[in-house]
């Protein structure tokens, strides 16, 4: 039997070992509140009223509650698979200029997130609030699951936030020290010989200008006058 070993050879996987981070739960979770608020309102949102067959927003016939919901929801889903896919390349490996600017880019629409939601069940809350109980035979248990769930997004999406906020806080010191490292190495490379640094002196040889100079040197001297010599008579 090649259960256990096949199991564990899964559970080692990096697939695995990418949906077991922290991150990547808070996301597929916000996604799902995200996917319920939206298809809730989506799909019962919008009844007639007993005496009309006209279609109006269950939340206090304000059409604009139910298309921020949906708009919201949908936005904020599509948002958590794209980030998903980013974290998928960033776990990859990626440079540090891109892994610093994904988690400063993931810090904040998390925080604006955040707000987003806490606006919108605050307005969701109150429209409902303000509907006529008798008003819409239906669509009263997708108008609690929206409010729900957009309250749950609120607390899913500061865990989000904070997870970056981490992420940013542990890889921030790479690239700036990579930096620092860099020009370094530019500064000493760019910086002129210090009186104790050895200066290379040329050496002769048959490729040397100096050696090539003295090897024509007998050639150019001035020729020397012959000398006379006095002949005696014998």
């Amino acid at each position: 039997m090649h259960i256990p070993e096949s199991l564990q050879d899964l559970a080692d996987s990096e697939a695995v070992q990418f949906l077991k981070r922290p991150k990547t739960i808070t996301r597929i979770i916000a996604g799902v509140f995200s996917l319920i608020v939206f298809s809730s309102l989506l799909t019962d949102g919008y009844q007639n009223k007993t005496e009309s067959s006209t279609l109006h927003c269950i939340l206090n016939s304000n059409n604009v509650a139910c298309s921020f919901a949906v708009g919201a929801g949908l936005l904020a889903f599509l948002s958590c698979l794209t980030f998903l896919a980013l974290d998928a390349h960033e776990s990859r490996g990626g440079s540090a200029r891109f892994k610093t600017a994904f988690q400063l880019l993931d810090f904040i629409l998390a925080v604006l997130w955040t707000g987003i939601w806490f606006v919108g069940f605050c307005f969701l809350a109150n429209q409902w609030q303000h509907s006529s109980p008798k008003g819409f035979l239906l669509g009263r248990s997708s108008a609690k699951a929206a409010i729900t769930f957009a309250f749950f997004s609120i607390l899913i999406w500061i865990f989000q936030a904070y997870l970056a906020l981490q992420d940013l806080r542990n890889d921030t010191a790479v690239p700036y020290k990579r930096s620092l490292d860099e020009g370094g190495v530019v500064l000493t490379t760019l910086s002129p010989p210090s009186a104790a640094s050895p200066v290379n002196t040329p050496t002769a040889g048959p490729n040397n200008l100096s050696y090539a100079s003295s090897a024509l040197s007998p050639y150019l001297t001035t020729p020397k006058a012959p000398r006379l010599a006095m002949m005696t008579d014998n």
